[in-house]
């Protein structure tokens, strides 16, 4: 019998993820330099294999997928559309981004602090670890 607890805090992280790659398409479609959209591309990308890893495990623990955004997520996009209006200029859609990225790195090191069995704990681990390389690939952009 799969751990309630565990397959929701996966789900949680899971959640994170489909928000920071929601985000993503919403920073991608406003940029304009080459450069940074190619690397706002890769961290999308880096979002979708932490998805794909999350959800795989928590089908394998016995456990079913969270896999739509849900309210939160929703109310997130539109607030993040609002935000970045249709003359935000570059360096504002890094720091937004940047921004999204620390709250989704706080929020994965909470699920990390909750009571998860040990490999469970290592898959967490490996999605914030990547998400923190995400933010130090876009600060190097500013």
């Amino acid at each position: 019998m799969p751990n309630t607890n565990t397959i929701e805090a996966l789900n949680h992280l899971l959640q994170g993820e489909y928000m920071a790659v929601e985000s993503f398409n919403n920073f991608i479609s406003k940029l304009e330099e080459e450069n940074v959209k190619q690397a706002f591309v890769e961290v999308q990308k880096q979002h979708r294999e932490n998805i794909d890893k999350l959800a795989s495990y928590i089908q394998f623990i016995g456990g079913q997928p969270d896999e739509n955004l849900g309210m939160k997520g929703h109310m997130g996009d539109i607030m993040l559309n609002m935000q970045l209006g249709s003359d935000s200029d570059t360096n504002e859609i890094i720091e937004k981004a940047i921004e999204g990225e620390t709250k989704g790195v706080n929020m994965a090191e909470k699920v990390l602090r909750g009571d998860l069995d040990e490999r469970s704990r290592d898959i967490a681990g490996e999605v914030l670890h990547k998400d923190r390389k995400s933010i130090e690939k876009i600060k190097s952009l500013l």
